[in-house]
């Protein structure tokens, strides 16, 4: 255990951040495999698909993922729904 006042406050703020982009990029996942189930139509998909890009948007403003990151999985969602409804 640190011994330091700034140490000790550096780890409970490690702790907290870890939490935060835990339940951020468990939100994503989740939401994207929801995305992927078979019985969405079409406008619930546009809605979970709007709400995913926002939410990618978020964290990759807030630094939780890359912007870079979550631009390839904005278009690779949006890849994934484009072939689903095009049949």
């Amino acid at each position: 255990m640190p011994e330091h006042k700034s140490c000790m406050k550096r780890l409970r703020q490690d702790s907290s951040r870890r939490v935060k982009n835990h339940f951020v990029k468990s939100t994503i996942a989740t939401l994207s495999k929801k995305i992927k189930k078979d019985e969405l139509d079409k406008e619930q998909s546009a809605t979970l698909l709007s709400d995913v890009f926002s939410k990618l948007d978020k964290a990759a403003k807030t630094g939780v993922i890359h912007k870079r990151t979550a631009a390839r999985r904005k278009s690779r969602l949006q890849e994934f729904i484009n072939k689903k409804f095009a049949q």
